[in-house]
């Protein structure tokens, strides 16, 4: 009995009971991470980081106390140092001053967790290159985070930030940052000292102004700055020298912003208060591909819209358009014109509902045409309807247009009277060409926009590869199988067409053309895609690839975060889900990027 006594006199709950313990990171993650220098502990439930995981680079591993033997694999003595470190979503709220011992990282992620501070310790990871810190809870970044000289990419969305240190612009090797989703409602000046910037994203903020520091931004090609306060936008913008995108939506904009930026490609000022569109502000625009004017309280377009002539999409839905001026069928690049929602008078409803082309065409219709007097002979203004040739458009307009006339091929009197005239456009879509037309080699010194859409083309010419110039191109409804290796010389290019043709593959030619901004490809047969070489396509934008025969997406195209616009439908894979392909290009981007194996 004594015995039983003695030993009731311990806990008798003691077995029962769970020590409370430090959280703890498996052994061979860790060991894995000597060796790899990389330690994935996301989504682990963590509410703070393990001792061990800041101490991996310093303590000695367990099998060297141990005094085992070692295979020459397994040499402690010869670890690699940790470079990158992920604890996205987890349940983390601080974040230990040890993270100083981690001197190597070059990514930290910590994404989606419960942070309402860091340490200023953070700041001494100077060899830090990416820092993830979006979907927190950070109402301050302290000062000393700028001190990290090294770092390309800072994310900080979905968090609750209501400024920025003066000091940000110290970071002055960031690519990219994303404020997005905060409660900012000022920029520091000092801003415009991120020289290397080419992405600012400031959507969903309080803005009420931009400072004119942005300007100095020289290499800044995306710029969001939706849904904000701005009643104006600095003139200054216009000195950005390559700005591509800019995104002004849902703001309290009253005239459309007067930007005269030499690339500017595309401008959503969507969900304005813009009442009047002026002679000067679309004069601008000289590079302007596609304009978002939707929901605004536009009355009147002026005829001078035929000054953008580069336009290829142009929004008006939900606003106050009662007439179209007929002008506007005169835009050479014009192909998708939406018009719902305005109350338009003179146009049938019928008419609206068949298209942009019928529509232009219609419009093309009302436009006078003065007859020439006999006495006159051969005018120096010719209308389409009465030559072949129309002077005016190639010498005013550099544009030489052979379009919707069926014909097999080009006639000579047309590239003679566009001899020596700098034409810039060329239309020779809606014909039966069945290869490309030699002589547009005479112009390759200006040719910038080419469009051999609706023809039968079996094979694309070398010679257009020639056209050294060219930023645009359109091969759409055509025949082809394959683009001439000599593509990759066109080092402007920023968008070609090659939708309903005969791709089985993703043209090998089109990874090298890195300038390409967009590329279209729909309605083909393309079975795969290459995303290392996607990736290595850093201003790629928009990526048409719908109604191909993609059996599969690789998750790795999760990495080609430049995609602002990713099409995938009428594909018969089964992952990207419909549901999350209908969240958008961002959120199948995420899913694709969960489903990288770590």
């Amino acid at each position: 009995m004594s015995r039983f006594k003695r030993a009731n006199k311990g806990d008798s709950l003691a077995g029962f009971r769970a020590e409370k313990t430090e959280p703890t990171v498996p052994y061979g993650l860790l060991k894995a991470a000597r060796k790899s220098g990389q330690l994935n502990l996301s989504g682990r439930g963590l509410t703070e980081v393990p001792q061990n995981v800041y101490r991996l680079n310093i303590d000695t591993p367990e099998e060297a106390q141990q005094n085992v033997s070692f295979g020459e694999s397994d040499r402690w003595w010869e670890q690699n140092e940790l470079t990158k470190l992920l604890l996205s979503s987890n349940q983390l709220t601080q974040l230990s001053d040890d993270i100083r011992l981690l001197t190597g990282l070059t990514t930290l992620d910590l994404h989606d967790n419960q942070l309402s501070s860091l340490p200023s310790a953070l700041g001494e990871l100077q060899e830090l290159q990416q820092l993830r810190l979006s979907h927190n809870q950070l109402k301050a970044l302290p000062v000393e985070l700028c001190a990290m000289k090294n770092l390309c990419s800072l994310t900080l969305q979905q968090n609750l930030l209501e400024s920025l240190p003066e000091e940000l612009g110290i970071l002055e090797n960031l690519t990219e940052l994303d404020l997005s989703n905060n409660n900012l409602k000022g920029l520091p000046s000092s801003i415009g000292h991120l020289t290397c910037l080419q992405k600012l994203n400031l959507c969903h903020n309080k803005l009420s102004s931009l400072p004119d520091s942005l300007a100095k931004l020289t290499n800044v090609k995306l710029l969001d700055c939706s849904n904000n306060q701005l009643t104006d936008i600095p003139a200054s913008l216009s000195e950005m020298p390559v700005l591509e995108q800019v995104y002004l939506r849902h703001n309290k904009l009253r005239n459309l912003p007067k930007l005269t930026a030499p690339m500017l490609q595309e401008l959503y000022v969507g969900n304005n208060q813009i009442e009047q569109l002026e002679t000067e502000q679309l004069a601008c625009l000289t590079s302007i591909s596609l304009l978002e004017l939707r929901d605004n309280k536009i009355k009147t377009l002026p005829e001078q819209i035929t000054l953008m002539s580069t336009l290829t999409r142009l929004d008006l839905t939900n606003n106050d358009i009662s007439m179209l001026p007929a002008s506007l069928s005169l835009l050479p690049n014009l192909k998708v014109l939406l018009l719902e929602g305005n109350p338009l008078r003179g146009i049938r409803r019928d008419l609206l509902t068949k298209g942009t082309n019928e529509l232009l065409k219609y419009l093309r219709g009302r436009i006078k045409e003065e007859p020439e007097r006999a006495d006159e002979g051969h005018t120096a203004m010719t209308l389409p309807s009465q030559a072949a040739v129309n002077v005016h458009n190639i010498k005013t307009m550099k544009l030489l247009v052979y379009s919707e006339k069926q014909a097999p091929d080009i006639p000579d009197e047309l590239f003679d009277a566009a001899a020596d005239q700098g034409v810039t456009t060329v239309n020779f879509s809606k014909n039966q060409l069945t290869s490309v037309p030699s002589r547009l080699v005479e112009f390759q010194s200006s040719i910038s926009d080419i469009n051999l859409g609706f023809n039968r083309l079996t094979c694309c010419s070398p010679d257009i590869c020639k056209l050294l110039q060219l930023m645009h191109i359109d091969l759409g409804n055509n025949q082809l199988s394959d683009l001439p290796p000599e593509m990759k010389n066109l080092t402007k290019l920023r968008s070609i067409t090659l939708n309903y043709n005969r791709f089985k593959s993703f043209p090998e030619v089109i990874y090298q053309v890195v300038s390409l901004e967009t590329v279209l490809l729909r309605n083909n047969q393309l079975g795969g895609v290459d995303p290392c070489h996607l990736i290595k396509m850093v201003n790629l934008t928009t990526l048409d690839l719908s109604n191909n025969d993609l059996l599969n997406i690789p998750p790795e195209l999760g990495l080609c975060t430049n995609l602002r616009c990713l099409s995938l439908e009428g594909n018969p894979f089964r992952t990207p889900r419909a549901a999350i392909m209908a969240k958008g290009t961002d959120s199948v981007l995420e899913y694709l990027r969960s489903r990288i194996p770590s």
